[in-house]
């Protein structure tokens, strides 16, 4: 069986992280968007990322089990699908945490969370490229 549905699914899916990856910071410089404005826009943008994000790597996975399966496409596949729960069960917790003590006016200190989901949104972005170009017929 062809790998076109789960090539489909993760260009799908990488031109949700990218998207998402631009428009974050930018949000910031918009005309009249406070920090904790653009702070509770980003909340309900990434949850709504990682929700269709957990839809896309299920679907992905489903698809990618029923084709065949070259060996390093299936490895970077677990990768993904690990750093995915990583950022969704691990570090936007502590992100949400954190932009919810901004909102209510105070000044939490410094976190380094934020900067590790930014470092595996890069590593999602290169790995995505490579299983597509992996799984590409």
């Amino acid at each position: 069986m062809t790998l076109l549905l789960p090539l489909a699914t993760a260009c799908v899916w990488l031109g949700m992280v990218v998207a998402i990856s631009i428009e974050a910071p930018l949000k910031f410089r918009a005309p009249g968007i406070t920090r904790a404005l653009g702070l509770g826009i980003g909340q309900l943008v990434f949850r709504a990322l990682n929700r269709a994000e957990i839809v896309l790597a299920l679907v992905t996975a489903v698809a990618f089990a029923f084709g065949d399966r070259p060996v390093a496409a299936t490895v970077l596949l677990v990768a993904l699908v690990v750093t995915l729960a990583v950022q969704v069960f691990a570090i936007r917790p502590k992100l949400e945490a954190r932009a919810e003590q901004i909102i209510a006016g105070s000044e939490p200190p410094r976190s380094r969370a934020h900067l590790g989901y930014i470092a595996l949104e890069g590593l999602k972005v290169a790995m995505l490229v490579a299983f597509a170009v992996t799984a590409a017929p």
